[in-house]
């Protein structure tokens, strides 16, 4: 089972960081539209686009933040075998099979590695202390 929350753990931080990726490309790409509509337009209109495509740059970008960031700690929390790493994913796992069909594939699996009786020993506070 130590094999399955070291997948399931890197599975995780992987696609957390995509999502932090994908955040950050949607913030470069709105703002570099928001460049290009600075020194293309010539009327007052582009002091109202400018904010607008920018902001929704950034709302992109937090969003995608919010919701990558907490895979990422509990990845880490899996791999070092914090208590807490364990209930956080068994939460995501649960919100993860909304996201169809890669979130529930991920979702499903998470459920399945750590609810079973073994992941549950690795995690309690008097296992071994054999880290990845």
């Amino acid at each position: 089972m130590q094999t399955h929350v070291r997948v399931l753990a890197w599975l995780h931080i992987v696609l957390g960081c995509c999502g932090l990726l994908a955040g950050l490309l949607a913030l470069l790409f709105f703002g570099g539209i928001a460049g290009i509509v600075g020194v293309a337009e010539p009327g007052p209109d582009r002091y109202i686009a400018i904010p607008i495509l920018g902001g929704i740059g950034a709302l992109f970008f937090v969003i995608a933040a919010v919701l990558s960031i907490p895979g990422i700690i509990a990845g880490w929390g899996l791999l070092n075998r914090q208590p807490w790493a364990r209930i956080m994913t068994i939460v995501l796992s649960v919100l993860e099979l909304l996201h169809v069909p890669f979130g529930t594939a991920l979702g499903v699996y998470g459920l399945w590695v750590l609810l079973s009786q073994d992941s549950e020993r690795m995690f309690q506070p008097g296992a071994s202390l054999h880290r990845y």
